[in-house]
């Protein structure tokens, strides 16, 4: 006799490297799209094709299978027979959520006396990404001046659009660059410049 009980599926988390890395190669292109930086699209290329031979190629049909499988690929044929794997809108989401978690703003050796600021405006409808957004940033290392306003010395651009887009904020966020501040001295302090 069957039980009644009905079985919930465990939601996996991707632990293994190989696949998290299968899963950010496929995304590359989605990066691509996102930067506006030619130095950064170059980078990505050739971190790609690098990164590209290293791969045990019998075990990544296995894991795009998975994916498959996972609704995180799709097969798409095109119009001279060939195939071409792209990510659905789930696995754009779990490849998206990679990167942010990895996400650092690089120090450069020499600071360019610029100051980054984002500000947004985000809507009470949408507090979560407003309080998402306000996290992201103080996990980056933004100096928080207001609550929707926060600053930071070192370029940032290819990783705010990237944590605007994640978070689907475009249109409330606003991002510039200054080179003349009133009491940088603190903030100087703070970032330990000189």
């Amino acid at each position: 006799m069957k039980s009644d009980l009905k079985i919930k599926k465990k939601k996996r988390k991707m632990r293994s490297p190989f696949k998290r890395k299968a899963l950010l190669l496929l995304t590359s292109g989605l990066a691509l799209g996102l930067t506006h930086s030619p130095r950064t699209q170059k980078y990505i290329f050739k971190s790609l094709a690098r990164e590209w031979k290293n791969i045990n190629k019998q075990y990544l049909y296995k894991i795009i299978h998975e994916f498959k499988n996972e609704r995180l690929v799709d097969y798409r044929e095109n119009k001279n027979g060939t195939v071409e794997i792209v990510l659905t809108e789930k696995g754009k989401k779990k490849a998206l959520s990679f990167k942010i978690d990895e996400m650092k703003i690089r120090k450069p050796i020499r600071w360019d006396k610029k100051w980054r600021v984002v500000m947004f405006d985000i809507p009470e409808k949408r507090r979560w990404g407003r309080d998402a957004i306000r996290e992201k940033l103080k996990n980056l290392g933004f100096y928080e001046l207001q609550k929707s306003v926060f600053i930071h010395p070192f370029n940032c651009r290819d990783e705010i659009d990237f944590v605007i887009e994640y978070f689907q904020i475009r249109n409330c966020v606003r991002y510039g660059e200054l080179t003349n501040l009133t009491n940088e001295a603190e903030l100087k302090l703070h970032f330990d410049l000189r």
